[in-house]
């Protein structure tokens, strides 16, 4: 069977692709290019209606340059709007999230032997592979999905459901699994990962979960995807400061530095928590990638609120952004509001946030240059992406997944030689 996966969306959606990927292997499976496969598979993203559209044209591309293929989708836009999707050229069968978990046996049944996960619940291993052969060094491992916190703009707990985490001692076969694969980073994801363990009183606190990884008899080393402002307390920063097996590298969605706004999204900290958290991170880890997400034209955003986010944002420790123009979500709370920005004015707003986040962006890789920075090798040995979050271009000649050390000795474009 040769298969392909379009994965959209966050981190959550690439782990959620490579375990997938994995059960195929372990079935026989190859990957092949959408148009020669057999089955090709898109993991959908449900964030923005730009992301549903990427969706809806993926979807449209392959059956029209693969009409024999056995198409399915799932992820969040697929247990949205399934009607939409099954409309389209081909009737794709769709497989939502709660049903995920299922698509390798529904696709590609195996008997018991020939395949096997490791642990309960979410986040199944196939067969052994090796960094870059699924397209990625680092280990994508999903520790928690779902969401029970209700912003007011998002539709994500309508598609992953309420929260559940995996133990932790299934989380510490998982780091093991892909030490043994030869994988020398993992990434930690989850929709909700600050709510680690809030499911079940056995299943502890991202804290104590950090800990145990930290002493994981491995030399994996781990990266922290993306957490609420609200569950960012020092003392995961101080652990991540003081650890040396955690990347400096923290994404912080702020999505707006307006309280007043703020509250409108049901979003449960104010700037004042948000700023504690990043000045100490940049005091403690002064070469810290710090990453944020922010929703420009927020229904009811006044001139004075756009203002507040650019005057923060600007003098920040931030060092990149990812900035969505408001997209209305079908059936959430800010949807059913009356007093919506222009459309104009939120690209403007947008754009105006995308140049700050450019700046930022460039003064961070112009304070990099000169320091030694240690990092992994992708593309062939060509690159390399730092621990803090940056791609280096390097002088080919070395392979890739490799530990290394970089000097970075240019900005632009960023560029740089192995010590």
């Amino acid at each position: 069977m040769r298969y392909a996966i379009a994965t959209f969306g966050c981190r959550v959606n690439q782990a959620d692709s490579l375990q997938l990927e994995m059960e195929l292997r372990a079935r026989g499976g190859t990957r092949a290019p959408a148009d020669e496969a057999d089955l090709v598979i898109v993991n959908s993203c449900s964030v923005t209606a730009s992301a549903d559209q990427g969706t809806r044209q993926t979807l449209r591309r392959v059956e029209r340059v693969n009409p024999d293929a056995r198409v399915v989708a799932t992820g969040c836009y697929a247990s949205r709007a399934a009607d939409e999707i099954e409309a389209l050229p081909g009737a794709p069968l769709v497989i939502p999230n709660d049903q995920k978990h299922t698509i390798a046996d529904q696709v590609a049944p195996v008997e018991e032997t020939t395949a096997h996960r490791f642990g309960d619940g979410p986040g199944a291993c196939g067969a052994s592979v090796s960094p870059g052969v699924v397209g990625r060094v680092a280990f994508m491992l999903r520790v928690q999905t779902g969401c029970d916190q209700p912003c007011s703009y998002c539709v994500i707990p309508s598609t992953r459901g309420t929260g559940r985490s995996l133990d932790a001692a299934h989380v510490l076969r998982a780091v093991t699994h892909a030490a043994d694969c030869g994988f020398h980073e993992v990434v930690l994801t989850g929709v909700h990962l600050g709510s680690y363990g809030r499911d079940g009183d056995a299943r502890g606190t991202l804290l104590g979960l950090l800990r145990a990884l930290d002493d994981h008899p491995s030399t994996v080393t781990y990266r922290i995807s993306s957490l609420e402002p609200m569950d960012c307390p020092p003392d995961i920063i101080d652990l991540v400061a003081a650890s040396g097996r955690f990347a400096p590298h923290f994404h912080l969605p702020l999505q707006h530095a307006s309280d007043t706004v703020l509250r409108r999204m049901r979003r449960p900290y104010t700037l004042d928590v948000y700023r504690g958290a990043v000045d100490r991170i940049r005091a403690l880890m002064p070469d810290a990638a710090i990453g944020s997400d922010l929703i420009a034209g927020f229904p009811g955003e006044t001139d004075d609120d756009a203002a507040r986010t650019r005057d923060y944002v600007s003098g920040s420790p931030l060092t990149y952004l990812h900035v969505f123009p408001y997209s209305p979500r079908p059936g959430t709370e800010a949807s059913r509001l009356s007093d919506r920005v222009p459309g104009p004015l939120v690209r403007e707003r947008a754009r105006v946030l995308r140049d700050l986040g450019a700046t930022l962006s460039r003064r961070f890789r112009e304070d990099q240059v000169e320091t030694v920075r240690a990092g992994l090798t992708l593309e062939g040995g060509k690159v390399v992406l730092t621990d803090n979050y940056l791609k280096v271009s390097v002088p080919p000649g070395g392979d890739g997944n490799q530990r290394v050390r970089v000097r970075i000795t240019s900005a632009e474009p960023l560029a740089g030689v192995l010590e």
